[in-house]
């Protein structure tokens, strides 16, 4: 019930947050806040022109979810709109080039439901819940609310929409939680990409998954895994050879402060990148849980 129930960085395939369908009681409201920061690579595009980049953000998110009944089964509408200041040099056709920008990123609006497996209750028969096995649905979709300049070659925003269907099953075995889950993002087009050209972007497809152990008082860790595939580009009709093929490995540790307040920390890094879209990620973040009668 404390996992994070939506993520703040326009990271889009590659998230690889765990209990996204955990069971919470109807009614139950939570706020997200906390820093992200991403360093090495190029975390956002792997269409652009550059080579040896070194580059830094530093984002602050700030979430809201709250969870609904939907027939009888819970659901979550969660929505993120983080801030970012990004920093770093790269190679630009053989020349040095530098980027220092700050603003907000693409917003994010989540709906998921569960399938099977979470029944929609309340506070008082919530503490009677048990989870065997859960399946669940979710759709994404992010809004190019991000800072953007069409005559600059990095970003903070995407300048385009996006939408995420995915599906996930979740097993518990024990003090021990298996978790599956499938992703394909679809993308419109960027028709004011570096210079006035169109940019066109194939599907991403994803698989994750996650082995989480739970502690007691609702302390819990877990091992994250995911790989995606899909994404290459189209520039004004030329098609380019990018397409993405890559692994990530994480961590997830979740530390109740009380019943109304946890920490949860989160790190990953990539492993494997058949482009250049390869980036280390810590975030910490503080949520904060009211409402079904808590």
């Amino acid at each position: 019930m404390l996992a994070l129930v939506c993520t703040g960085i326009t990271l889009h395939a590659q998230d690889i947050d765990p209990r996204q369908y955990a069971n919470a009681p109807i009614g139950m409201n939570f706020l997200i806040a906390g820093p992200v920061i991403t360093s090495l690579g190029l975390p956002q595009d792997p269409a652009i022109p550059l080579t040896n980049t070194n580059l830094h953000t530093y984002g602050g998110v700030l979430g809201y979810a709250r969870v609904l009944r939907v027939g009888t089964q819970s659901a979550k509408i969660s929505v993120a709109l983080p801030y970012m200041w990004l920093n770093g040099s790269a190679l630009y056709r053989g020349e040095p080039v530098s980027r220092s920008v700050s603003g907000l990123t693409d917003a994010k609006v989540r709906f998921a439901v569960n399938l099977i497996g979470a029944p929609a209750v309340d506070l008082k028969d919530f503490a009677a819940y048990k989870q065997n096995f859960v399946m669940g649905a979710s759709l994404t979709v992010t809004a190019p609310t991000g800072q953007y300049d069409a005559d600059r070659l990095v970003n903070i925003g995407s300048h385009r929409w996006s939408c995420r269907g995915e599906l996930g099953a979740s097993k518990a075995v024990g003090k021990w939680v298996l978790e599956l889950m499938t992703t394909a993002e679809l993308y419109t087009d960027n028709t004011d990409f570096f210079g006035g050209k169109t940019r066109e972007q194939d599907a991403v497809f994803a698989g994750k998954g996650h082995v989480i152990r739970n502690f007691s008082k609702g302390m819990w860790v877990s091992v994250d895994a995911t790989y995606y595939t899909g994404g290459a580009t189209t520039i004004e009709g030329v098609f380019r050879n990018d397409l993405q093929e890559n692994w990530r490995l994480g961590a997830t540790f979740v530390a109740p402060v009380n019943k109304k307040n946890a920490i949860k920390l989160n790190a990953s890094s990539g492993v494997y990148a058949r482009t250049g879209n390869n980036f280390d990620l810590v975030a910490i973040t503080w949520q904060y849980r009211w409402g079904a009668g808590l």
